[in-house]
């Protein structure tokens, strides 16, 4: 079955991630939920690292395979959306819907990109 997301598409769906979730807890004015913002800056810190090191025409360095870089984002983001939860946070109806969003955002991306490899 095709997918309506392409490799490329991908990179820069990966790039606005990191950007717009590190930005989230100013954004949306949770700030002093310390375990969701350092969740949010770890989550985008890794997407962006792990971006970077991609095998794909947006990747800088380019050692990861296209399908590992998937199965990275489908992890993480299954792990985002039990969070609020597991680190404690799930009072915090922002910082927890912020955080469940993220997560949901990325299964989006991962499981609708064509895994195809470079």
């Amino acid at each position: 079955m095709e997918k309506p997301i392409s490799r490329q598409a991908h990179g820069a769906i990966d790039y606005a991630y990191g950007a717009v979730v590190a930005m989230l807890p100013e954004l949306l004015d949770f700030k002093e939920e310390k375990k969701a913002v350092t969740l949010c800056r770890v989550l985008a810190g890794g997407a962006l690292a792990y971006s970077l090191l991609t095998k794909a025409e947006w990747g800088v360095v380019k050692v990861l395979p296209f399908k590992k870089h998937l199965l990275i984002d489908f992890t993480t983001s299954l792990f985002a959306l039990g969070a609020p939860w597991l680190l404690g946070f799930a009072h915090n109806e922002k910082a927890r819907n912020a955080v469940i969003g993220v997560g949901l955002a990325g299964l989006s991306a991962s499981t609708l990109t064509q895994a195809e490899d470079m």
